[in-house]
């Protein structure tokens, strides 16, 4: 693939596509592009992130920690942002990602994401202001769902 090909399936994410085609040249650049074998584990759920992964083509389970089997499995394909905390602020990993086919992703370190905001501001409040209505948001849905299950304890 080139840069150009990089930056349009780049602007497909929807967290990445608030940044802006420049933006995302400066990461299409520095990013590495990794392939990584069915069966084989991307990352670890309780390892140091350093990053984000774009799932370019293939699938991935992700398997929280206290999962027993597939049944617990999440499955992601090309488009999926994983690990999109990490790329703006020192984390650990929630959940095992294994590859349930071949599979290629596109590595963002932390470092270069950060480096890229720094050069472009406006980028840096488009993303600042979705992710703050977004946890708004999570605020607002987890408020319902209490007030939900306080209606129902009431009733007993």
């Amino acid at each position: 693939m080139t840069i150009e090909d990089d930056i349009s399936f780049l602007e497909k994410v929807p967290t990445l596509a608030l940044l802006g085609r420049q933006a995302l040249r400066i990461l299409a650049i520095g990013a590495e592009s990794r392939y990584v074998h069915r069966g084989d584990t991307l990352f670890f759920a309780g390892d140091e992130a350093d990053g984000g992964y774009v799932v370019q083509e293939g699938t991935f389970g992700l398997r929280p920690p206290d999962a027993t089997d597939a049944a617990g499995e999440f499955v992601v394909g090309p488009g999926a942002l994983l690990g999109e905390a990490a790329l703006v602020t020192e984390t650990v990993r929630p959940a095992t990602a294994i590859a349930l086919e071949s599979a290629t992703v596109i590595r963002i370190s932390r470092n270069l994401f950060l480096k890229m905001l720094e050069g472009y501001p406006d980028a840096a409040r488009r993303l600042r202001d979705t992710l703050a209505a977004r946890a708004d948001q999570t605020v607002e849905d987890i408020e319902g769902v209490r007030g939900t299950l306080d209606g129902l304890s009431g009733k007993r």
